[in-house]
């Protein structure tokens, strides 16, 4: 069975960084895909960046996040740099098997349970 653990998430004034990391405990990671969604109460979940051998991001957050990826470590990393208040979520992280990066959360078969990440002003 997949399971993804996000961890990483806090509080951080605005302007300062976090790294959230997502680690898998799956067979082929370097198969998969790995996506980071957010949702903030309220809001409907968005995509915020994915993952396969290159890098696809949201246009908020380009220059500001980068993912990464660290396939003997079954590991995914994101990288938040210049954080806003607007960043403020829960951050999930999702897999896709033979994936191409797609943006559509229904496209994701397995979800860890989220790290929240608060950004104050």
């Amino acid at each position: 069975q997949v399971q993804l653990v996000e961890s990483g998430g806090g509080l951080v004034q605005a302007g300062g960084s976090l790294r959230l990391s997502c680690a898998a405990s799956v067979e082929a990671f370097s198969s998969y895909t790995i996506a980071w969604f957010r949702q903030a109460p309220g809001k409907e979940r968005e995509f915020v960046a994915a993952i396969k051998r290159g890098g696809v991001y949201r246009d908020s957050v380009k220059g500001r996040f980068t993912s990464s990826r660290d396939n003997a470590r079954n590991t995914v990393y994101l990288q938040m740099n210049s954080l806003k208040p607007e960043d403020t979520a829960a951050y999930y992280c999702a897999g896709d098997q033979w994936g191409a990066g797609s943006q559509d959360p229904s496209d994701y078969e397995y979800w860890g349970r989220g790290t929240q990440v608060t950004v104050s002003s």
